[in-house]
C-alpha cells in the first residue's frame, strides 16, 4: 500500500489521506475567517507569496499563544496539518477543533514514533506540516528539538520559517484594552532545504541543522523574541540551501 493511500487518524495512527479531511477543513476555514475578523486584531501578514503552490513543506515558527496555529492556518492559502500536544484534544470546547481538523497529537517528553510516522505520511502526500520546534509556548525562543530537522532529512521537504508576534492576550473582544495595543504580525520567510544527505544517520548533524534553522527564524524576530538565539553573530548556514 502506498503512503498516499493511507489514512491518518488520531486514535489509530494508520496514515494520512488528504482528501478525507478537506471538506471539513474548508468549512472550518470559513469559521476561522469570521473568528479572526471578529476577535483578533491583525496588523501585518507578509511573505505569503513565499509558500509554494504545491508539494510538501514544513512550516515552523515561534509559539507565543494558543491562537498562533489558528492564525497561521488562516493566513496560509493551502490547508496545513499542525502538530499539537496530545492534551489539546481534551481542552473543553477548544479541543473540538483539533479533532475536527485532525491535528497530529504529540506525546511530549518522549520519542513519539506514531506522530513521526504521521508527519512523514503527510509530507509523502505532498502536504504542509506546521511545527513549533521548541515543543511549548514561550515569549522568547528556547533550544529546539531535532524532530523538524529529522523530518526534513528523511523527506527532503523544504522548510519555511514564520515569525509570529503580537498574539499575547488574543483573542479579545473589539474595543477592549487589548485592541488598543499592537496586533498580530505574521512574517513568512524565505524557503530553504537542508543539503542532501545530511542528518540521516548523524545526531550531531541533526542538531546543527536545527540550530541553523532556528537562527534563520531568530533573525526575522524582534530582539526581545530571540531568546537563546539572540546572538546572531553565532549564526551559520553550512547545512542550508536557499530556494
Amino acid at each position: 500500500m502506498s503512503e498516499r493511500s493511507l489514512a491518518y487518524d488520531h486514535g489509530s495512527a494508520v496514515g494520512y489521506h488528504h482528501a478525507r479531511y478537506e471538506p471539513m477543513r474548508r468549512f472550518l476555514r470559513v469559521l476561522m475567517r469570521i473568528l479572526v475578523a471578529t476577535i483578533v486584531k491583525v496588523d501585518k501578514i507578509e511573505g505569503v507569496e513565499n509558500i509554494p503552490a504545491r508539494g510538501p513543506l514544513i512550516l515552523y515558527s515561534n509559539h507565543i499563544a494558543f491562537i498562533d496555529p489558528i492564525l497561521i492556518i488562516h493566513a496560509v492559502p493551502r490547508n496545513i496539518v499542525p502538530l499539537a500536544k496530545v492534551e489539546t484534544y481534551d481542552y473543553p470546547v477548544v479541543g473540538i477543533f483539533p479533532r475536527l481538523w485532525n491535528v497530529i497529537s504529540v506525546q511530549r517528553g518522549e520519542a513519539d514514533r506514531r506522530a513521526l510516522r504521521a508527519c512523514l505520511q503527510v509530507l509523502a502526500a505532498g502536504e504542509i506540516l506546521w511545527i513549533a520546534p521548541e515543543g511549548t509556548r514561550r515569549p522568547a525562543l528556547l533550544e529546539a528539538k531535532d524532530g523538524m530537522a529529522y523530518l526534513a532529512a528523511q523527506t527532503n521537504a523544504p522548510l519555511l520559517p514564520i515569525a509570529v508576534d503580537g498574539t499575547k492576550g488574543l483573542p479579545a473582544l473589539p474595543f477592549s484594552r487589548r485592541w488598543k495595543q499592537p496586533g498580530v504580525s505574521l512574517i513568512f520567510g524565505r524557503p530553504f532545504c537542508f543539503k542532501p544527505g545530511l542528518g540521516r544517520d548523524d545526531r550531531a548533524e541533526l542538531t546543527k541543522m536545527t540550530t541553523e534553522a532556528m537562527y534563520v527564524l531568530a533573525g526575522m524576530l524582534p530582539p526581545a523574541r530571540r531568546g537563546v538565539f539572540s546572538d546572531l553573530s553565532q549564526a551559520t548556514r553550512e547545512t542550508i540551501e536557499w530556494l
